[in-house]
């Protein structure tokens, strides 16, 4: 195990009814003068929007809207955020939805305080510093509510990169599983995929002797294992959907990636995906990941076979343990399908002649050194071979 650090100072407040508490937390964590970001539809129909709005009204709070968020959240957006907030003298951004949403308040929060432009934070620069954060989380997937992260799809170009630092960890979290039993089947299972690829980017790994960190993994992959049957055969599952909820905070906050080395290959591959053809990005890592696996396993055959015994109960054929890899991969294949998420570049419309295009970005767009991964280190041909290994 590696040396570490590591600092998770967000207050969860977990259970049915808890948005209705959102203004005493923003209080209670200094702020007086509020963006109140969202992305529209559903959080007005369902009245959620209201009842935040309402709680910061009883405790005197006021607040400035700024709608319009939209999944693979964009920089112009944030632009008008951060615009925002300096002109109305906001101290503190309030995120109401789901990843993308709060993603991208985390944008506006660290650019409504620094001098240049924010897309310097999502070309390397750390976020030191930013107007605290609060959000009210509508869908179990990102993990951003827990997390130092940001992803944004930057419109001169349409490159979707991260950002993270310690500045746009959110000061509080407000969890309730019961706002997300009103989305459908397709978006549930989006998020059970992006929750299982945050495991697996940390699970696969160089560092040697990592136990604690790997069993918490593969509990939380089999709770999502168990769980996705319950909450798409029955969607106003309370339970299941709070197991879901907690494991994908759990999954992001980075306590299960501490002290050891991580990948992340995936999700960069993915975001090209996502950028061109704007589909959702748990149903691109759901055609990514398989196709990433079988393209490295070899790099650690034993790990992948490790994951197939313990977390999808397949046989350990120790005179042959590649047969025990590759099975744990198709069980991965069949849970996804299960679920309904997609398996190739036809079912996300996503076309064979991008691929060039998608693989250099992938390594070079942006400012890229031209590899990615930590597990396995990918140039532009391996990423080439990759998408060709998804059509």
């Amino acid at each position: 195990m590696q040396n570490f650090t590591f600092y998770s100072p967000t207050y969860f407040a977990f259970g049915k009814d808890q948005e209705n508490n959102t203004g005493k937390y923003v209080k209670r964590f200094g702020g007086s003068k509020v963006l109140l970001h969202y992305g529209g539809g559903s959080v007005i129909r369902s009245g959620l929007l209201d009842r935040v709005k309402k709680s910061l009204d009883a405790e005197g709070i006021s607040y400035v809207e700024l709608g319009g968020v939209k999944p693979n959240p964009r920089s112009g957006l944030v632009y008008e955020g951060i615009e925002l907030c300096r002109k109305e003298g906001v101290d503190f951004v309030l995120a109401v939805g789901g990843g993308s949403t709060i993603d991208s308040v985390k944008a506006i929060a660290a650019g409504a305080v620094y001098e240049g432009d924010f897309w310097d934070f999502y070309q390397g620069k750390p976020i030191d510093r930013a107007l605290p954060i609060g959000t009210v989380l509508t869908i179990a997937a990102a993990g951003s509510e827990g997390s130092p992260d940001s992803v944004i799809t930057n419109e001169n170009g349409m490159y979707k990169r991260g950002a993270s630092g310690e500045g746009i960890r959110p000061t509080f979290s407000i969890l309730n599983p019961a706002l997300t039993q009103t989305l459908p089947a397709y978006q549930t299972a989006c998020g059970i995929t992006d929750i299982c690829a945050h495991l697996f980017e940390r699970y696969f790994t160089t560092t040697k002797e990592v136990e604690v960190t790997d069993r918490m993994i593969e509990a939380l992959l089999l709770t999502m294992i168990h769980e996705s049957p319950r909450v798409i055969a029955d969607p106003d599952n309370y339970e299941a959907r709070a197991n879901i909820m907690w494991a994908g905070m759990m999954a992001h906050n980075n306590s299960c990636g501490v002290g050891r080395s991580q990948d992340w290959a995936s999700h960069d591959i993915e975001h090209e995906l996502s950028a061109v053809y704007d589909c959702a990005h748990g149903a691109g890592l759901a055609v990514v990941f398989p196709a990433w696996m079988t393209y490295v396993y070899k790099k650690d055959v034993m790990r992948f076979a490790q994951l197939a015994t313990r977390v999808w109960g397949c046989q350990m054929d120790f005179t042959n343990p590649e047969k025990t890899a590759l099975e744990g991969i198709e069980a991965l294949r069949r849970f996804l399908k299960s679920i309904g998420m997609p398996s190739n570049f036809a079912e996300l419309g996503a076309k064979k002649e991008d691929i060039p295009h998608m693989a250099h970005t992938a390594c070079y767009g942006d400012g890229r050194s031209g590899r990615l991964g930590g597990f396995v280190s990918l140039d532009e041909q391996d990423v080439t071979k990759i998408y060709e290994l998804m059509v």
